[in-house]
């Protein structure tokens, strides 16, 4: 029998509809009933270790790392708050594994499209350094219809959701890009008073805060929010879920994102600050997606989602053991929250994802001025070869600087080469 999945919303910092380079939200399952039976599924693979060090990438925003399944691998899963239920979203891995599917189930979506299956397999024995999982439960999806690899520009294997939260004291250093998994009760909280500790509540094997948040001068209210390491943005608010919210005057209307089954329209805007702690973030990029029936499908009432576009800026350890998330500002606190300053989609492409499609030009955007089209591929930028960037790499560039000005070099759908200048442009 088919079961209906509840589901949890992820944006990213950046819309689908103005580039796969700047984009992306997904709908990603929380099956009901589907938990990890065990507690604490992982385990450190040595007696008395009381901390594992991982290392992991930092690709567009979002915590990629190698994962080992039945022996075999590595393989990259995005590390993620967000779910409580793992996923398996290349379905060549569960062939390549000989991994047997068990229980369908009906994924439903915010959009248009067709629900789409998952399966659930059992008994995957998964490893990281220094730490492991036996008799680990996945959900396979029976198509790839998230690109993660094209969005974040190598290959995406799945997710791991919260099971490897519930298991240890998680450190993320973002720019050591290492996480550190500490023993859960052993483990001794920080001293240094640059910490500041806010509480979590976990519900439905998911974490939320409540945060203020500064909307205008006369507006600050109390908002309940994901705890989100999966979604690439810094903030998103559903204004179905309060009266009081509301899309600021100035905005700017696109696509947020790529659900399941469909796109996600919506506002992109500023709140004038959040408040973690003593710390106040200002001028914050938000976004305000129109799905009204999402926050209706979410299992816990929640006003929207904090993502690792503004997690990043700290050190921060998620204690679920003892219901708190610490953070330490760090090298990255104060830069400045950009979106896409080009109006284009790009998608990475090709055997080591280094090929660079454009897919759309946002209409009036500096990329529609230059006279840039959907299909052309991108060769160069200031006459650096595309090829010697990752994504993460060329998205920067295309964020970097209202007002500045980039040579690009394109490949037209038919051969043709095309040179033009395009003139950076802060939008929102």
């Amino acid at each position: 029998m088919l079961l209906r999945c509840a589901l949890l919303w992820l944006f990213s910092l950046r819309p689908w509809a103005r580039a796969p380079l700047c984009l992306w939200g997904l709908l990603l399952v929380v099956v009901a009933g589907h938990a990890q039976e065990k507690s604490a599924p992982f385990q450190f693979k040595r007696p008395r270790q009381e901390q594992a060090l991982v290392p992991f990438f930092l690709q567009r925003n979002l915590i990629v790392v190698q994962v080992k399944l039945n022996g075999q691998g590595p393989f990259n899963f995005l590390l993620d708050t967000g779910i409580n239920s793992s996923l398996i979203t290349d379905i060549s891995l569960q062939r390549q594994l000989g991994l047997r599917l068990g229980q369908r189930f009906q994924i439903a979506g915010a959009g248009e499209e067709a629900p789409l299956e998952a399966y659930q397999v059992e008994g995957v024995n998964v490893e990281l350094r220094g730490v492991q999982a036996d008799n680990f439960s996945f959900l396979v999806l029976s198509e790839d219809i998230l690109n993660l690899s094209g969005y974040v520009g190598m290959p995406i294997h799945g997710l791991l959701g919260s099971a490897i939260f519930r298991s240890f004291a998680v450190e993320v250093q973002p720019e050591k890009e290492q996480l550190v998994f500490r023993h859960p009760t052993r483990y001794r909280r920080p001293r240094s008073k640059r910490w500041v500790s806010i509480p979590l509540e976990i519900e439905n094997s998911k974490p939320y805060l409540t945060v203020p948040v500064v909307l205008s001068d006369s507006l600050t209210m109390p908002l309940k929010l994901v705890l989100d390491t999966g979604a690439g943005h810094a903030l998103s608010l559903e204004t179905t879920s309060s009266p009081r919210l509301r899309v600021p005057p100035t905005r700017l209307r696109t696509q947020l994102g790529r659900g399941l089954s469909g796109y996600i329209n919506g506002y992109l805007g500023r709140v004038a600050a959040l408040r973690l702690g003593r710390y106040q973030v200002p001028s914050l990029l938000t976004s305000f997606p129109d799905a009204a029936d999402v926050a209706l499908r979410t299992d816990v009432y929640r006003n929207g989602n904090l993502g690792f576009e503004l997690l990043k800026r700290f050190v921060v350890i998620i204690d679920y053991p003892r219901n708190q998330l610490l953070l330490r500002p760090n090298g990255l606190f104060r830069d400045p929250f950009e979106h896409d300053m080009c109006g284009l989609d790009i998608m990475a492409t090709g055997e080591n994802y280094r090929r660079y499609l454009l897919m759309k030009v946002q209409p009036h955007s500096p990329a529609e001025a230059a006279g840039l089209r959907p299909r052309d591929e991108l060769l160069s930028i200031n006459l650096l070869p595309a090829s010697q960037l990752n994504l993460t790499q060329v998205s920067r560039m295309f964020h970097s600087a209202d007002g500045r000005t980039l040579l690009l070099l394109v490949r037209r759908e038919n051969g043709e080469l095309f040179t033009t200048t395009i003139r950076l442009k802060r939008q929102i």
